[in-house]
């Protein structure tokens, strides 16, 4: 088993983070830590047991290209559309370095040396009206737990989705059934440096509500 970062579990949790410049573009990923780690992912919660979840590793240098080529074209329609501003002087501040994080990210993709797709089955190549909490439900906690599994192993990961708008081409492309829905993409590469901290997040005050709203 790989030596694990001295975290405690509160540590662990408020200080995995997307990590975008400071993944390692140079350093080769071992298959067997990716696969360490999913096997900590699989301990997850998922609807009924049902364990349909899919786990798709791209290492292949040109299929990484391909995807990170789409997930460019994506980017570039995202990024265009414009970022939401804030009145608040420190949050704008934190979001203009996620901008940048994001724009390095989406310049790079291709460089990242493992990108990890996480999917499910449903049985069907569409969505059951209001199913889809209970279809998320039971992948998105996993996709979590795989990114603190890597995290403990040195290694950083970020959370993406734009790759979603060419689903259906990335799908042709891996071979994926039209029964298995794609939700999330984890560039994955050992971490410069493994001291994160926690995020600025607005106070607590602000999003809880005790017995009612």
């Amino acid at each position: 088993m790989t030596d694990l970062l001295p975290l405690d579990p509160d540590e662990l949790l408020t200080t995995t983070r997307s990590v975008r410049k400071r993944l390692d573009l140079t350093r080769p990923v071992p298959l067997e830590i990716v696969r360490e780690a999913l096997e900590v992912a699989l301990q997850a919660p998922t609807g009924s047991n049902a364990q349909t979840w899919h786990w798709i590793i791209v290492t292949d240098p040109d299929k990484r290209a391909a995807i990170a080529e789409l997930y460019a074209r994506s980017f570039a329609r995202y990024r265009s559309s414009g970022g939401r501003a804030y009145a608040d002087a420190e949050r704008q501040a934190v979001q203009e370095r996620v901008s940048s994080s994001a724009d390095y990210l989406a310049e790079h993709m291709a460089e990242v040396p493992v990108l990890v797709i996480g999917a499910i089955f449903n049985g069907r190549d569409d969505f059951e009206p209001g199913s889809q909490a209970g279809l998320w439900g039971s992948l998105l906690p996993a996709a979590w737990s795989l990114q603190l599994a890597l995290r403990a192993r040195g290694l950083g990961s970020a959370w993406t989705t734009l790759h979603l708008a060419y689903e259906r081409e990335i799908a042709e492309l891996l071979g994926i059934p039209a029964t298995v829905h794609q939700g999330v993409l984890l560039p994955v590469a050992y971490a410069l440096g493994t001291d994160f901290r926690p995020a600025h997040r607005a106070p607590l005050d602000e999003v809880v509500h005790i017995d009612g709203w």
